[in-house]
């Protein structure tokens, strides 16, 4: 058997490192983009990772009839007062690059001590039923600094710049299987499988 579940996202990238952590427990993960009607555009107009990911959640759930699963992620830099945090995908405009989101950050952080560019990735994890009621949350942090320079090309977002310190390397540089261990998205999900099978233990998702 196996359980239907909607990631809330477009951005395929994303969608596959979550279906590469949830498939081996018997979710059949779908993005948005293989929908065959249309999703609601939902403006992220909370003033946290976690209103942003239960909204996305249930209304995106409502609005398909479907399990939902969605999650507000970015990056907070220490000495920018939490910046840009949930305006990551969008610091450098609304419709920023990758590129110019990370050329927008090297720029407010120029000259400034390697001890003093700590950061962290936060992950905020909403799951919805097909009514629409939030059944399971959870949230994932990864500790980090932030490079003088871009290194490496996996990943998307800022990960080009998020140095992990026991790796020598950014999140760039390490493979995927590496980064599905200690990502923030890995332990926010990690905090929710269980939550999830339990869900369909409890008879309250419909296997397929």
């Amino acid at each position: 058997m196996s359980y239907r579940l909607l990631i809330g996202t477009g951005n395929r990238a994303k969608g596959c490192e979550l279906a590469a952590l949830l498939e081996p427990r018997g979710f059949q993960v779908q993005t948005l983009l293989d929908l065959d009607c249309d999703p609601l555009e939902i403006l992220e107009d909370g003033e946290s990772f976690a209103a942003n990911a239960r909204k996305k959640a249930t209304v995106q759930a409502r609005h398909l009839g479907r399990w939902v699963l969605a999650d507000d992620s970015g990056i907070e830099i220490n000495a920018l007062q939490g910046a840009p945090g949930i305006y990551s995908a969008r610091y450098a405009g609304p419709q920023a690059t990758d590129a110019e989101n990370n050329a927008k950050l090297l720029a407010e952080l120029a000259n400034l001590a390697v001890s003093r560019r700590t950061a962290r990735y936060v992950c905020h994890i909403g799951v919805a039923d097909p009514q629409g009621r939030l059944r399971a949350e959870s949230e994932g942090y990864c500790h980090g600094v932030i490079r003088t320079e871009p290194a490496g090309t996996n990943g998307f977002g800022y990960d080009p710049l998020f140095g992990i310190r026991e790796y020598h390397r950014t999140f760039g540089e390490l493979g995927p299987a590496v980064k599905r261990a200690i990502s923030h998205r890995a332990r926010a999900l990690r905090a929710i499988v269980p939550q999830l099978v339990a869900l369909a233990a409890s008879g309250a998702w419909e296997a397929s």
